[in-house]
C-alpha cells in the first residue's frame, strides 16, 4: 500500500510539473493567434481592419498593387510637378531586402519636357483606391552630407483623388526645404506653392538617417497626423471624403543630390469595420 501510494504520488507531481512547464511556456511565448499578426496603428487605439499591407519582402514590385510613374503612363512618364527636374523611371523602382526603393540619379531624361534626373514613383491608383482611413508608412530619409538632419531632395508619402485639385490630396510626409512637412490641399489651397495649404507644417524634429513611421488618420471632416506614433496637428478646412490612392516618390529640384535613395519598410491602410 504504501509503494502504491507513493507511486500515486510521484505520477501526480510529474503531471503537476509538465502543467506548469506548458503553462510557462504559453506564457512565454508570442501568440499566433490572427489577431496578434495583424498590424495595428502606432499610437493610436481603435477597432480597425486592416485593409492594405506592403511589407515589401519580396524580390520585385507586387504590380497587382502597384504601377510605376505617373499619370495612368508606362515605362518613363513626365513628374508630378513642374518645378520638378526629373522623370519617373521605373529603373529607379526596386524591391529587396525587406524594402522598397525609390533612387533619384542624376541623368538625362526625357518624358515630354528634358530633365537632369531619373526619379522613383509608384502609386495604387485603379489598383486600390478608398475612403477614409488610417495610412501609415515606415520610411527612411537620407540626410545631407555636412548637415545630415537636413531631408535630401523631394521626398513623398502622400494621397490623390481622380480630379486634383478638388477632391484634394493628402501629404502626408513631404520633404520640403530640408524639413518633413505634414499638409492637406484642397482646391483653395493648390497654387500657393511647394508646402502650402491647410496642415500642420512641419515639426522641428530630426528624420533623417533613420528609420520612422509617418501616417494620418483621415476621417470624415478632419484628418490628424502621427509621426512615430505623435500627434503632430490636425486638419478640418475642406476635407475630401473623395477616393484616394497611394504614392511613394523620391522627387528633384535642382540642384538635387544624386545618387541618392528613400527607403519604405512597409505602407499600410486600416478602416473602421
Amino acid at each position: 500500500m504504501r509503494l502504491t501510494a507513493r507511486r500515486s504520488w510521484l505520477l501526480v507531481a510529474a503531471v503537476l510539473i509538465v502543467v506548469a512547464v506548458a503553462v510557462t511556456w504559453a506564457l512565454q511565448t508570442p501568440s499566433t493567434s490572427p489577431a496578434a499578426r495583424t498590424p495595428m496603428p502606432t499610437g493610436v487605439a481603435g477597432d480597425w481592419t486592416l485593409k492594405f499591407d506592403d511589407e515589401f519582402n519580396g524580390t520585385s514590385l507586387d504590380t497587382t498593387k502597384w504601377s510605376t510613374g505617373w499619370g495612368g503612363g508606362t515605362g518613363i512618364t513626365a513628374p508630378v510637378n513642374s518645378t520638378e527636374d526629373d522623370c519617373y523611371d521605373p529603373a529607379q523602382v526596386a524591391e529587396g531586402g525587406g524594402a522598397l526603393s525609390l533612387t533619384l540619379t542624376r541623368e538625362s531624361e526625357s518624358c515630354g519636357t528634358s530633365a537632369q534626373y531619373a526619379a522613383g514613383l509608384i502609386n495604387t491608383d485603379g489598383k486600390f483606391n478608398f475612403t477614409y482611413g488610417f495610412i501609415q508608412a515606415r520610411v527612411w530619409l537620407p540626410g545631407t552630407p555636412g548637415n545630415p538632419d537636413y531631408v535630401a531632395n523631394w521626398p513623398g508619402v502622400w494621397t490623390d483623388g481622380q480630379n486634383w485639385p478638388d477632391d484634394g490630396e493628402i501629404d502626408i510626409a513631404e520633404g520640403i526645404d530640408g524639413n518633413v512637412c505634414a499638409h492637406f490641399h484642397d482646391a483653395a489651397h493648390s497654387s500657393d506653392g511647394i508646402g502650402a495649404g491647410d496642415g500642420t507644417g512641419c515639426p522641428s524634429k530630426v528624420y533623417t538617417g533613420g528609420w520612422h513611421t509617418f501616417a494620418a488618420n483621415w476621417e470624415p471632416g478632419i484628418i490628424t497626423y502621427y509621426y512615430d506614433g505623435v500627434d503632430i496637428g490636425s486638419v478640418t478646412s475642406g476635407i475630401t471624403s473623395a477616393p484616394m490612392y497611394l504614392i511613394l516618390d523620391y522627387a528633384a529640384r535642382s540642384p538635387a543630390q544624386a545618387p541618392d535613395t528613400m527607403k519604405v519598410d512597409y505602407i499600410r491602410v486600416w478602416q473602421h469595420p
